[in-house]
C-alpha cells in the first residue's frame, strides 16, 4: 500500500515523489527536451525540425535541411550547454543530427 504523505508537503514535492517512485523521470525528460529545442532553436530552426528524440542521454534531431544540419553541426557543444542550462541538470551528453 502507497505510503501517506503528511498534509506539510507541498504539490512539487508529491510530484517529485510520484516521478520518482514510478520511474517516470526518462519519459519527463523526452517531454522538457523536445519542449526546450523549441523553445531555445527559434521559428526559424523548428520549421526545419521533423523530430526530436532523447535516448540515452543522446539527443536525435531530425532535420530538412542539410545546410541547416552542417550549421547545427559546427554547435554541438553550446546546443548541449544551452539545453542543459534550460534544464537546470545535465540530461543531454551528445547530440546527433540527421
Amino acid at each position: 500500500m502507497a505510503k501517506r504523505l503528511n498534509n506539510q508537503s507541498t504539490v512539487g514535492d508529491v510530484l517529485k515523489r510520484i516521478i520518482e517512485g514510478n520511474k517516470l523521470q526518462p519519459g519527463m525528460d523526452q517531454i522538457n527536451v523536445r519542449e526546450a529545442w523549441g523553445n531555445l532553436m527559434g521559428n526559424g530552426v523548428n520549421s526545419y525540425t521533423q523530430n526530436v528524440a532523447l535516448r540515452n542521454s543522446t539527443l536525435y534531431v531530425e532535420l530538412t535541411s542539410s545546410v541547416l544540419r552542417e550549421e547545427l553541426s559546427l554547435g554541438k557543444s553550446k546546443i548541449i550547454k544551452m539545453i542543459n542550462d534550460e534544464l537546470g541538470r545535465e540530461v543531454i551528453t551528445n547530440v546527433v543530427l540527421r
